[in-house]
């Protein structure tokens, strides 16, 4: 029914979808604003000063366990995790399973969009 051109085409393109990456999803910094009331009680955005956890200013580009000063977990102060966004979302989902041994005691976020929105809040807010 199909040339073997084209059903070689089909397949191809085909192979194309599955291989590409699944975007991030864009976020929306004013609603991460409202999302992160969750972390603000042990995290700072906006201005390096450390809580129970460290601040987050910069934390897009930065090595986990890397501000000076606050005292990491082995597992993260030894991992050797660069917090991109998708690093960020995959350990907002649940941090324990992304990194064993983390102290981080919060459960995580488990809608993907809320995820994204702290997210793209917490790289506004770090400019």
């Amino acid at each position: 029914m199909f040339s073997t051109a084209l059903r070689a085409a089909v397949l191809g393109l085909g192979l194309v979808v599955v291989a590409a990456p699944v975007a991030f999803a864009e976020g929306d910094p004013a609603k991460g604003k409202k999302v992160f009331r969750k972390c603000q009680a042990c995290h700072v955005v906006g201005k390096e000063q450390n809580r129970v956890g460290p601040h987050l200013t910069g934390v897009i580009g930065r090595a986990a366990g890397g501000v000076d000063g606050f005292k990491y977990s082995k597992a993260m102060a030894g991992s050797d995790v660069t917090w991109t966004e998708e690093n960020l979302d995959a350990y907002l989902e649940n941090p324990k399973k992304f990194l064993k041994g983390t102290r981080m005691a919060f459960p995580g976020l488990k809608k993907a969009q809320d995820r994204a929105d702290v997210i793209a809040y917490i790289r506004d807010a770090s400019n």
